[in-house]
């Protein structure tokens, strides 16, 4: 198949935003948006680095790394509406392989009705797959780190460790429990956009999703704020078969297990009632977890009666 024929064979033959005046077929993608702010993210995801087949089949590979991008935009407060992919593929992978990685996009695309609007397609060495997200915030509504403030409490949804326990099962021979479970949380992902946008109307929040640990991503919401966020580990919350792990295992992913894809927030306590109501309308599970003070900026880690510092560690691309 040569480029022309793959980009028609991955073209929507329909769109679903009315925003969208021109997608795929000419130099470049054209929307109209007014009224809104608009909200972009990127990420590109490297065969063995950031995927691994020895893990996931070419759909799941689409399916997450599209779901991280849309994550990024939950994260901001945002409706994702558009999509761009730009592909490297090596000769290895075949055209059927291919069509699978775009059908797990198109699977979760549908779910959020997301419209694929252009990209890129050359050939490379290794396979590396870059998405652009496009979204849209109400104004003055789109939500960053640096929000949150002295006395807030700190609330995660879901729950932690589970995408690593899910790779872990899938590297690892033995009995474990639930392990469709844990296979699902790690390959297919489910973004929180729902939630982050039913709370549109509170006046204030700063929200990070966790795809590199929850003990990172609280240091970036403490750095950006110039605050300290205390998270208390009795209180994080993971799914009932994790106590099948070992202590060490539960306790480093919970704190520094990336792709969770869950998010971490700071409110101001009188918000956490219309928090709940907003988890209990999208369905979401939602904890308290810690709360925010004006000292160092600087995540400490509560245990019993101890506080101690908290390293920024999880997955870091440079390290």
């Amino acid at each position: 198949m040569d480029e022309f024929s793959f980009i028609n064979a991955i073209k929507q033959a329909t769109y679903k935003q009315p925003t969208l005046i021109k997608g795929i077929g000419d130099d470049a993608a054209v929307f109209r948006q007014s009224s809104k702010d608009i909200v972009t993210a990127v990420d590109t995801f490297v065969e063995d680095v950031h995927f691994s087949r020895k893990t996931m089949k070419p759909f799941h590979i689409g399916y997450r790394a599209l779901a991280a991008n849309i994550s990024d935009i939950a994260a901001m407060g945002a409706l994702p509406v558009f999509y761009l992919v730009s592909i490297v593929i090596p000769s290895h992978w075949t055209e059927d392989e291919l069509s699978q990685i775009y059908s797990g996009m198109h699977s979760l695309a549908k779910t959020h009705m997301i419209d694929l609007i252009g990209g890129d397609t050359v050939s490379g060495r290794e396979l590396s797959i870059s998405i652009t997200v496009i979204g849209y915030a109400s104004r003055g509504k789109a939500r960053y780190r640096s929000a949150a403030d002295e006395g807030d409490m700190v609330f995660v949804t879901g729950t932690l460790g589970d995408s690593q326990a899910g790779y872990h099962i899938l590297m690892n021979a033995g009995h474990f429990i639930n392990k469709g479970y844990y296979y699902k949380r790690h390959q297919m992902p489910n973004p929180r956009v729902a939630f982050a946008l039913e709370l549109e109307k509170l006046q204030r929040v700063a929200l990070n999703d966790i795809s590199d640990g929850i003990a990172n991503e609280a240091a970036e919401i403490a750095e950006a704020s110039g605050v300290s966020i205390t998270l208390n580990y009795n209180k994080l919350p993971t799914s009932d078969m994790f106590n099948q792990f070992t202590k060490d295992q539960q306790r480093n992913w919970s704190l520094f297990g990336g792709e969770d894809f869950e998010l971490i927030g700071t409110i101001p306590k009188r918000d956490w009632q219309f928090v709940k109501q907003a988890a209990q309308r999208t369905k979401t599970k939602v904890t308290e977890i810690g709360y925010v003070d004006l000292s160092k900026r600087f995540v400490y880690l509560q245990e019993e009666n101890k506080r101690t510092p908290l390293d920024k560690k999880g997955y870091m691309h440079f390290k």
